[in-house]
């Protein structure tokens, strides 16, 4: 190769995102190990309101948005402990998630799930944060090295575009869940994904993964309430109720949160949790929280 065409294409690789460096999930990390110190330093309240963007929301149980749950000044209280030990991120370090262990005045409480968005400042915001009761034993301790999943293989090119075809994926996955949702979640859930929601740890192999799936009803009907595309359209969060009925006829209903990654077969469920919920005598109203880009 001639001189020139070195430079031709040194010039084309740096020019072109897709050929570039892959993201490095740290700074999510980083944001999510300060939320960790400061909930030690300032406290429940005081930290979760610190670094919760605007349009936050929490579970409790309905979705609400954070700051109205956070608002008011109360006191420290006893210690919640966490830390992360699996990160990822868009590919344009826009949105990424950490899971990891916590604790509660010193007794383990599960594992704990938070969404990240860069703000326009460069700072890291959470999005939502909540999380499961699966079993914490055998977990990695405070400062060990987190995993990082794998970056999506392929990119929609925009928010809009990447959330009408996770939107697709999602009517697809509600349709197959009507009839046999062990089957659904199996056919798309990525072959690094996780599947939580009980008190089992969090699955480390297929077998895992379809033994979680079996301790949740063999059918469920999904109602979408929101969620949020990365600007590469890579990477999108959802959100949303599920309803069953139980084993004694009565009706059941919880929420999901999912990680949706762009893979080389399609759209495929990187995380997907089921947050218990109380029977409901009024409708929930749906927080304003964006479902594009930030």
């Amino acid at each position: 190769m001639t001189p020139s065409r070195i430079l031709a294409a040194a010039a084309l690789l740096a020019a072109s995102p897709a050929l570039g460096a892959p993201v490095d999930p740290a700074p999510v990390v980083a944001a999510e190990r300060a939320f960790a110190a400061d909930g030690l330093e300032l406290g429940i309240q005081a930290s979760f309101l610190k670094h919760s963007a605007d349009e936050a929301i929490v579970l409790a149980p309905e979705p609400v948005l954070a700051h109205a749950v956070y608002g008011k000044p109360r006191p420290k209280g006893k210690p919640l402990v966490w830390w992360p030990l699996w990160a990822g991120v868009a590919k344009s370090g826009d949105l990424g998630f950490t899971t990891g262990p916590y604790t509660y005045d010193g007794k383990a409480g599960g594992y704990y799930f938070t969404i990240w968005a860069r703000q326009p400042d460069g700072a890291w915001k959470w999005l939502f944060d909540g999380g499961p009761p699966s079993d914490t034993t055998g977990a990695a301790p405070q400062g060990s090295d987190v995993a990082y999943a794998r970056p999506a293989a392929r990119a929609a090119g925009s928010a809009a575009k990447a959330m009408t075809e996770v939107t697709a994926a999602e009517t697809a996955l509600r349709d197959a869940a009507a009839q046999d949702l062990k089957a659904a979640y199996l056919a798309v859930v990525a072959d690094d994904g996780r599947i939580v929601g009980s008190e089992a740890a969090p699955p480390t192999s297929r077998a895992d993964i379809e033994a979680e799936l079996a301790r949740r009803p063999a059918k469920a009907s999904f109602s979408p309430l929101g969620g949020r595309a990365s600007k590469a359209g890579d990477f999108v969060w959802t959100y949303g109720l599920v309803q069953w009925t139980g084993a004694d006829g009565a009706d059941q209903r919880a929420h999901y949160v999912r990680v949706w990654r762009d893979d080389k077969p399609g759209w495929r469920l990187l995380f997907d949790e089921i947050l218990p919920a109380p029977p409901l005598k009024t409708p929930p109203v749906k927080p304003e929280t964006s479902s594009g880009g930030g």
